[in-house]
């Protein structure tokens, strides 16, 4: 049954599109991989990675892009050729530019720039709210912890090394969490309206989750569609503001299909010469910043 409402036949189609992938034929999967290719050349391949496929496999997974990289592979090439080989992550949600490496060596080399912070990657992202201030960089520790909840779960989360003593306000150091990771997040805002932002992101480092934890946690704008990390306590739906519900044609009821925003916009990569890959936002995320009213910045 087709909703009438385009709102929700629009989420219906994303819901579908997920769903989809995960049911097609991995020569079928293969095959979109290779019409989204950006760039290749004898070490490298890059492509634009569709949303709600996920890298790797896991338990109720029965597609991942780890798992077809031999058949993309010789699409791309010849039978004889060798499977192609993972360099980095995005999440199962997340869109843009994903890099994969032809051999081993190359892999292994491209790797090591990621570890070692010369890859420059720039995301996009709505958000709900505004940032304060709209530009800066957000460097606090990240851990995983178990949520104590009705179900309980985990999640990535804060472990700043400062907080503020109740009873002076004084700031103090706090003993340091040993498992926590160091997470550094340069952002700055695009264009706001609706109640919503449109953020340009530079992860300089690369925690899991990291991007979506400093926004929600650190900066208190979530990224519109993140239901994980909308709330701490809960597994509940994002709660979006009036203004964003109305220019979405969206009820806070169905609040819960809405996708996640956040897309691989570029990637910079010191291969010999620099190599600039630049992916445009999915259609999704395009017709969300036409309905919200956020601007596109001409680049």
């Amino acid at each position: 049954q087709i909703p009438k409402d385009p709102t929700q036949r629009w989420l219906r189609e994303l819901a579908a599109l997920s769903h989809q992938l995960q049911q097609v034929h991995p020569n079928v999967l293969a095959k979109i991989l290779k019409q989204r290719t950006v760039y290749q050349n004898e070490e490298i391949v890059v492509i634009d990675k569709p949303y709600g496929l996920p890298v790797h496999g896991g338990p109720g997974i029965k597609n991942c892009i780890a798992d077809v990289l031999p058949i993309l592979a010789k699409m791309l090439e010849n039978m004889k050729a060798e499977p192609l080989h993972l360099c980095h992550r995005l999440d199962k949600e997340t869109t843009g530019v994903m890099v994969l490496a032809r051999s081993k060596e190359a892999a292994e080399k491209i790797r090591l720039l990621f570890k070692t912070r010369q890859v420059e990657k720039i995301y996009w992202a709505i958000v709900l709210g505004d940032p304060d201030p709209v530009e800066g960089i957000v460097e606090i520790p990240i851990v995983e912890k178990e949520v104590q909840s009705h179900q309980s779960h985990y999640k990535m989360t804060l472990a700043p090394n400062y907080r503020l003593r109740r009873e002076d306000g004084k700031v103090v150091k706090m003993r340091k969490d040993r498992s926590a990771e160091r997470a550094v997040t340069r952002y700055r805002r695009l264009a706001a309206a609706s109640a919503c932002s449109l953020l340009e992101l530079q992860p300089i480092t690369g925690v899991k989750h990291q991007i979506r934890v400093h926004l929600a946690y650190g900066l208190g704008c979530p990224i519109l569609g993140d239901h994980k990390y909308s709330h701490w306590s809960k597994l509940a739906p994002q709660k979006l503001p009036e203004l964003t519900l109305r220019r979405l044609k969206l009820e806070q009821s169905k609040a819960r299909h809405l996708p996640l925003h956040l897309h691989a916009h570029r990637l910079c990569l010191p291969l010999g010469q620099p190599l600039d890959f630049v992916c445009k936002p999915p259609h999704f995320f395009q017709k969300t910043l036409r309905k919200l009213q956020l601007d596109i910045p001409k680049d």
